[in-house]
């Protein structure tokens, strides 16, 4: 069996749920290894995490420019391969730009930087790296949603006309009214978030959907933001139209306001042969509509199934699968990349991906802030 890979963490220390989910899916597969980590801001409470997860404490590092000296200070046979960065978004570039131009390969959370322009950047290091660079769209890695690609992909749903995507929460509700409580959270700070809270947390996941989904990119788009009180400097809810070549069209709704909902990502397709509809909440469904034949219900783990969406199933039909085994997903596609395997373009969303969703981003704060006008997408 090939040797795991070393596998260094940046954040996702203490009770970070984002921390939890990124270790319990580089375990799953039987890829991954440990061996450096900054989980914490803190020393003292970076050591007794490392601890507390059952780590080796020898490398773990008071701070991120401590980590790659030393870890370059290794020889390439020992040192970390490759970094899953955990931070708030604002490290996200300075970090991931360090780890490109040491020569390590990258794991990077959503959004991957705070600006298009740093995204671009970071594009740039890349070529000039050689290395592997993941964005985590976790939703990729659910097995329907695979399935749901390559439908699309073999012109299951005819020429797409509609794409509706949603991505609803509740968690910021309780918070948005308190006038403390908004002016602390570091989501709705501009330093820290980056330009958007709500369309640069979940809504670029639902952008990153439709893309991923349909094979088609966005070409242009019209946004209209809430940011539901003046001294909020962050939008917390949103509707966005957008448009593809030709005639095709679609509508993206977020929102973090939407009291009592959890996490409510649901993407539908509609083609002039057929409709898909998959909703995060049961993952394990993919319903498949059409004109003249009654609704037919996918699963995962049947023979019926894509390559794409099988290789990414890892019990037997019936047996559920959540999200761990979607991040999972991406972590296994991550270490074929690094072995040099041969993987499929689906397996992981890559820095295009993070490019493009900082795109999407910026046009759409630019669009509600220019009287909801059209912006086109590069």
């Amino acid at each position: 069996m090939a040797k795991k890979i070393r596998l260094g963490i940046l954040g996702g220390g203490g009770d970070s749920l984002i921390g939890i989910l990124h270790r319990v899916a580089s375990q799953i597969n039987d890829n991954y290894e440990i061996v450096g980590a900054v989980f914490n801001p803190k020393f003292e409470d970076n050591i007794s995490f490392a601890e507390e997860i059952d780590i080796p404490t020898n490398r773990i590092y008071k701070d991120f420019d401590t980590l790659v000296e030393e870890e370059m200070k290794l020889p390439e046979s020992e040192r970390i391969q490759v970094c899953s960065v955990l931070t708030p978004n604002f490290l996200h570039f300075p970090m991931a730009k360090k780890l490109l131009e040491n020569g390590f390969s990258v794991i990077c959370e959503k959004p991957m930087t705070t600006t298009y322009e740093e995204a671009k950047i970071l594009q740039a290091t890349l070529e000039k790296a050689g290395t592997i660079f993941a964005v985590t769209h976790t939703y990729t890695g659910y097995p329907m949603v695979r399935q749901m690609r390559e439908m699309v992909k073999q012109g299951a749903l005819g020429k797409i006309q509609k794409v509706d995507v949603r991505y609803y929460q509740g968690w910021l509700n309780p918070v948005i009214h308190d006038k403390e409580k908004r002016s602390s959270t570091w989501r709705l700070d501009p330093e820290k978030a980056g330009i958007s809270c709500c369309m640069g947390d979940i809504g670029v996941h639902a952008f990153n959907m439709i893309e991923y989904t349909t094979g088609m990119q966005v070409k242009s788009i019209l946004a209209d933001l809430n940011y539901l009180y003046d001294d909020n400097q962050m939008d917390i809810d949103g509707t966005v139209l957008v448009r593809f070549d030709g005639n095709a069209k679609g509508v993206l709704r977020s929102s973090q306001i939407a009291t009592g909902e959890e996490n409510g990502l649901a993407i539908a397709i509609y083609g002039d042969k057929g409709g898909l509809r998959w909703e995060q909440e049961n993952p394990n469904y993919l319903y498949v509509m059409s004109d003249d034949k009654p609704l037919q219900v996918y699963k995962p783990g049947h023979a019926y199934n894509s390559k794409l969406s099988l290789d990414g199933t890892k019990l037997p039909p019936g047996h559920p699968e959540g999200i761990f085994d979607s991040m999972a997903n991406i972590y296994l596609g991550v270490s074929k990349a690094i072995r040099g395997q041969e993987y499929n373009d689906g397996e992981f969303p890559t820095i295009m991906d993070g490019v493009r969703g900082l795109n999407f981003i910026e046009s759409t704060v630019a669009s509600h802030k220019n009287g909801n006008t059209w912006v086109v997408l590069d």
